[in-house]
């Protein structure tokens, strides 16, 4: 079997003139340049045998997908929660302030918000999901920066604990997390269900 591509597309940059961390908050939509970075994105694909295109439901990610299908007219866009962003109380936040905590807006929160392991336990979902319904294919995922990183912190077999999101620049991450409009390939060889993904990262509007 040849193997299975599922490219984890990080959405473009966002207009965000408070420069607060959005999360799920709504109406958070690609920024010019976000929009550019898309389409840059987007021609990285066009000569690709792409099977199937899937989204966040945010509106930043949904927007980069589009751009992707313009591409492909032949497939449409599915919608996944299971890629959605991570539920935070640190939504609104000043990004400033995320920056000092090194992106962990996971320690001390309440219950009911999502931790790293229920982040990945619904990507994992996705990406057997993905697995299972085109082996040997290519698939693209429009998401974002945390689901990246999660999904490549368990590719790479280290402990999915905020503290690791630091570790991205030694699986070949330049500025250490995921890019706007940037590519992470995880490439299965096999059908096995425990088997850990090759990764690939290209920032194909640099």
């Amino acid at each position: 079997m040849a193997p299975t591509r599922v490219y984890m597309v990080r959405h473009g940059e966002v207009h965000n003139p408070r420069r607060i961390l959005y999360g799920r908050l709504p109406r958070f939509r690609l920024s010019d340049n976000g929009r550019r970075q898309a389409a840059e994105t987007a021609r990285y694909f066009s000569d690709k045998p792409i099977e199937a295109v899937f989204s966040s439901p945010m509106l930043r990610a949904r927007q980069t997908a589009l751009a992707i299908l313009k591409f492909h007219p032949g497939l449409k866009l599915h919608i996944s929660r299971r890629i959605n962003e991570v539920n935070t109380a640190c939504e609104g936040m000043p990004s400033v302030q995320i920056d000092r905590r090194d992106g962990d807006i996971y320690t001390g929160q309440d219950a009911c918000y999502e931790q790293p392991d229920d982040l990945f336990r619904r990507t994992a979902a996705f990406l057997l999901m993905a697995r299972l319904n085109h082996p040997g294919g290519q698939v693209v995922a429009v998401t974002h920066g945390d689901v990246v990183t999660f999904s490549v912190l368990w590719a790479k077999g280290w402990p999915l604990i905020p503290k690791n999101k630091t570790r991205l620049r030694q699986a070949g991450f330049p500025t250490g997390y995921p890019a706007h409009a940037s590519v992470t390939t995880l490439i299965f060889q096999t059908a096995d269900d425990d088997e850990r993904p090759e990764v690939d990262y290209v920032q194909p509007w640099k």
